[in-house]
């Protein structure tokens, strides 16, 4: 009986172990967390570019531009469900600012992102 309530114990440990893991959530890089959001945002002509990367008006110009903007459209439907603490306060920065400074445009990322989480819906659902 003891030997039987000993491997109950290790299997329930073991179940524990796999939950947590499990548990984890997934998160994007948090490679360009220590970006000076601030100073992109103050900065019109890196601020533009960051847009224009984005929009895909123009090629982005950093490693940067391109990780950050990749991932933009899914972190806002998803209201950051895989973002760093960071990435939070960068995006939630980056929102206020447009909403506040620059409404028009803004108003034109929120078109993309709408188009961009439509493409991949498309793209992942299965055919038919």
């Amino acid at each position: 009986m003891a030997r039987l309530c000993h491997i109950a114990l290790i299997i329930v440990v073991n179940v524990l172990v796999l939950m947590c893991i499990l548990a984890e959530e997934e998160h994007y890089s948090d490679k360009y967390d220590n970006i000076d959001y601030r100073a992109a945002l103050n900065n019109k002509t890196v601020r533009d570019s960051y847009y224009d990367c984005f929009m895909e008006i123009a090629p982005c110009q950093t490693s940067a531009q391109k990780a950050l903007t990749s991932i933009f459209s899914e972190a806002y439907q998803t209201k950051c469900k895989k973002c760093t603490e960071k990435q939070k306060e960068i995006f939630s920065a980056v929102i206020d600012w447009y909403i506040n400074n620059n409404p028009d445009r803004w108003q034109l990322v929120i078109a993309k992102t709408v188009e961009d989480m439509k493409k991949k819906a498309i793209q992942q659902s299965p055919a038919t």
